[in-house]
């Protein structure tokens, strides 16, 4: 049985791919999405508080997955 973190990794990693391929397939089929989901990214923020708190990091994290369903 896994521990804790690589599950945690395991699951990150499959829900990852699902939204990708779940982009895509949107995507070809309503243009659109990607523009819409990358104008979005002002609003994203990472919820930590402290010094923790990176909110570039996480948009950054988004913008590279919108970028790489494009193609």
């Amino acid at each position: 049985m896994p521990d804790a973190i690589t599950e945690t990794r395991h699951r990150e990693i499959a829900v990852e791919h699902l939204l990708f391929w779940t982009m895509r397939y949107v995507e070809e089929r309503h243009p659109g999405l990607l523009d819409s989901l990358d104008a979005s990214l002002d609003k994203l923020g990472d919820p930590v508080s402290g010094a923790d708190r990176d909110d570039g990091a996480v948009r950054s994290i988004a913008a590279k997955m919108i970028a790489g369903a494009r193609g």
